[in-house]
């Protein structure tokens, strides 16, 4: 499993609920004594989950460094293996857990033994992913690097849209989708993490830091990155300028399932 730090899982979540919470709705948080937020990362779905439920919010990742960002009731575990015993919540929940899994029907699984009521999952089709920008080569550019990153990578990324079928496979009724879209804007005026994201695009250091989960030729990633590199240095300029504005648009799926 992928390990993710916690500023990368902060940039990655920012805003992501800040709208729309009616998307929570089929959790029926109101019912619940006591959610499991699995795989909860540095905590920005456990935040939510706790503002919005009446009952106890535990967030549980396998990472001790990522559950030390996050207040209140913590267990450290892994999804495969949940040190919790049968049946010990109404809920449990994770956000972009599966999609980093080599075996999500395990986790799945493991969620219906832990779980007395229901079992949720929010996860993206990464593969839906769309982008618009002011930089003209920029769309076209991304949509390349993250069809490499399907390739390559070993895991299912866009099983959102899928995710239902998984849980009707193991056994769980009446389950229910709902898509929901998470859109990152970068516009005047900038933050801090905006400017160092456009500053890697100049440098081309995301795709390298990605290298191990992306197919092709080294001759093939080498050209991707030139035109990536060459992309940044134009968005650094309208940056600069005060000109430059994208927007990322997310499809995630919240499913849920009851036991």
């Amino acid at each position: 499993m992928r390990r993710f730090s916690a500023d990368y899982l902060r940039e990655t979540r920012r805003g992501m609920w800040d709208d729309g919470r009616e998307a929570l709705a089929a959790l029926d948080l109101d019912s619940c004594e006591r959610v499991l937020d699995v795989g909860c990362g540095e905590g920005a779905l456990t935040r939510v989950l706790r503002e919005e439920c009446p009952g106890e919010v535990i967030g549980c990742d396998r990472d001790a460094a990522l559950l030390a960002e996050l207040d209140g009731p913590t267990i450290r575990g892994d999804a495969h293996c949940l040190p919790v015993r049968d049946d010990a919540v109404d809920l449990v929940v994770c956000q972009a857990l599966l999609i980093n899994l080599p075996t999500p029907r395990r986790a799945v699984r493991e969620f219906s033994r832990v779980a007395s009521a229901r079992v949720a999952c929010i996860e993206p089709d990464n593969a839906a992913v769309s982008v618009r920008s002011t930089v003209d080569a920029e769309r076209a550019l991304a949509a390349r690097a993250r069809e490499r990153y399907i390739q390559g990578v070993d895991t299912d990324v866009g099983l959102g849209e899928g995710a239902a079928d998984l849980l009707r496979a193991e056994g769980l009724s009446n389950v229910t989708t709902e898509r929901y879209d998470q859109t990152l804007v970068v516009e005047p005026p900038y933050s801090e993490a905006d400017v160092r994201a456009v500053g890697r695009k100049a440098s081309a250091d995301g795709l390298r830091d990605r290298r191990e989960t992306m197919a092709g030729t080294e001759e093939e990633l080498d050209a991707l990155r030139s035109e990536w590199r060459e992309m940044g240095r134009e968005a650094v300029r309208q940056l600069q300028a005060e000109e430059y504005r994208r927007e990322e648009t997310v499809p995630f799926y919240v499913t849920v399932g009851e036991v």
